[in-house]
């Protein structure tokens, strides 16, 4: 459904006082993206990583500045309105006007994709009950609430039956129900209907939730890819933290226990890792019991996602927002930034 060669997108920053040419800004700099028919694939990040300008270039809202791909069967820069046809997308900030009758703007966007108007409606009514949104068709759009018009959304997305479907932060602002809701009906689509779903998200719980497979984005390159399992399997072992008054000590035992790395200690805790920590505990608590030290509390983590990106990269992607005047993230001709002309390359692209 998808496949993309060396992908990359320049943008330069506005020019500053007194002339001085703007620094370039590689916002994704050449990424390889395979993507086979059914899968739903999470295209995890940090904000300004470079997730929204990847999705945006394959899409065809962004013309790439280098690579070549060809997506839904269509070359992206030679045929972009075939690409359109076949394909839907939900973007972050949703595509319903907010002053609109929730079934106007159904029926409107699949008129676009050369519905006729009764099979606009037919369609329309047929979204509207797979995705609870049945009682809402004449309901203005501002007036629905932030899950209704997600859901919305992506009713949107589906108006013309495509079967590659990207979607940016689907549940982005959502409250935690809304967003289970939101994934039982993502789960739905892709088990039910087969569709091929591509989608961002900085949210650990949702890609581990949601995703047959994971590709990790930093910087603007791809710097690992996998299933979940596969990709919490890199990190060394589980995380055991041991509180106890005497922290100097339990380090000291720790860093004998055959496989043990990591060993810190953190005021009152030590933490440690160990494959298969659950396993190893018990002698740990043995050698602490001979030891006549007492503790005060002990865990073990499995591997999260954020530890797969802190091992890969060196931050949690749990940092704070990187979006901001002039990032990756921006928009050509927004916050900042202007785009660089795009170049020809071997295979085409322009």
């Amino acid at each position: 459904m998808i496949s993309a060669r060396g992908l990359a997108r320049t943008f330069r920053t506005r020019r500053a006082a007194g002339g001085k040419r703007p620094p370039v800004v590689e916002a994704v700099a050449g990424v390889d993206i395979d993507v086979a028919a059914g899968e739903l694939v999470g295209f995890l990040g940090p904000n300004g990583a470079g997730k929204t300008t990847t999705l945006r270039m394959l899409t065809t809202l962004l013309v790439p500045t280098a690579g070549t791909a060809t997506v839904a069967g269509h070359d992206l820069l030679t045929d972009p309105i075939g690409v359109r046809r076949r394909i839907g997308y939900v973007g972050q900030n949703g595509g319903a006007g907010p002053d609109c009758l929730v079934v106007d703007e159904l029926i409107l966007q699949g008129r676009f994709y050369g519905l006729s108007h009764d099979r606009a409606r037919t369609r329309a009514a047929e979204l509207l009950e797979q995705l609870n949104l049945t009682g809402t068709e004449r309901r203005v759009v501002s007036t629905l609430s932030g899950g209704q018009r997600r859901r919305l959304d992506i009713a949107m997305g589906l108006m013309h039956v495509p079967k590659l479907l990207f979607m940016d932060e689907p549940s982005t602002g959502l409250d935690p129900q809304s967003r289970a809701n939101l994934w039982e009906h993502i789960r739905s689509l892709h088990a039910e209907h087969g569709t091929t779903l591509f989608l961002t998200t900085h949210y650990l719980d949702e890609a581990d939730a949601l995703c047959d497979r994971i590709l990790v984005i930093d910087k603007g390159r791809i710097v690992a890819g996998g299933t979940p399992d596969e990709l919490k399997r890199r990190v060394s072992g589980d995380l055991v933290v041991v509180g106890a008054d005497e922290a100097g000590r339990v380090a000291e035992l720790a860093a004998r226990l055959p496989g043990s790395t990591e060993v810190a200690v953190d005021g009152a805790s030590i933490r440690f890792r160990m494959p298969d920590g659950a396993r190893a505990l018990p002698a740990l608590l043995r050698e602490l019991d001979a030891a006549d030290v007492a503790m005060t509390s002990v865990e073990v983590r499995r591997p999260s996602l954020d530890d797969v990106f802190l091992t890969l990269t060196g931050r949690s992607l749990r940092d704070a927002d990187e979006n901001g005047p002039g990032s990756p993230e921006s928009d050509p001709g927004d916050n900042g930034t202007e785009p660089v002309a795009p170049v020809r390359t071997a295979g085409g692209a322009r």
